[in-house]
């Protein structure tokens, strides 16, 4: 499971992304939520995303199956942090805004739009989620760690099984990671 690699690996995992510079899709994302909106971090992973909305001004929670990772956000953002999964998050609460980067890339493929589903259940009436995906087809194991590459055929196609979700736009954007700049991402903006 994909969340071991993480309990395991957090320190150099934590190193290599939270620096990276979200702000071009950090900007796509808040251009559609009001100021002080609540969003959700879906799999918040080291807390950069988390810390970034709550120091502009949002309500921010977040979860993670990793419970390295819950403790990395509580630390470094201060907002409240939970140990759960895409297909089993259960909040009271619903969002403006679902903020899902790199995450739902390691939900099995047969599962993946349950996942949607539950997080569009999360969702305000008009809320958005922003999710990203590494480019491709492929599912494919890498070392510890289970990957959902997505393309735009196959991201409509599970958006397409949940009737309350619709795309607003997908772009593609190279990975900020240094010395990964070849790999492609799929990010994408849906509207509940």
């Amino acid at each position: 499971m994909s969340e071991q690699y993480y309990d395991e690996n957090f320190e150099s995992f934590i190193s290599d992304t939270v620096n990276v510079d979200m702000e071009e899709h950090y900007r796509k994302f808040l251009s559609r939520l009001t100021d002080g909106a609540s969003i959700l971090d879906a799999g918040c992973g080291s807390g950069r995303d988390s810390l970034a909305f709550k120091n502009l001004g949002y309500k921010v929670m977040a979860f993670d199956a990793s419970s390295a990772m819950v403790e990395a956000t509580k630390s470094l953002a201060e907002v409240p942090a939970y140990q759960t999964t895409f297909q089993s998050a259960k909040f009271e609460t619903l969002f403006n805004g679902i903020w899902a980067c790199a995450s739902l890339l390691h939900v099995p493929r047969q599962e993946l739009s349950k996942a949607f589903e539950n997080l569009a259940a999360h969702l305000k009436n008009d809320g958005i989620i922003y999710a990203s995906f590494k480019y491709g087809v492929n599912e494919r194991q890498k070392g510890d760690r289970y990957f959902n590459d997505l393309n735009e055929d196959s991201l409509k196609e599970h958006i397409n099984c949940v009737s309350s979700l619709e795309i607003l736009e997908h772009w593609t954007s190279p990975d900020q990671r240094v010395g990964r700049s070849d790999e492609r991402w799929l990010n994408c903006l849906l509207k509940n």
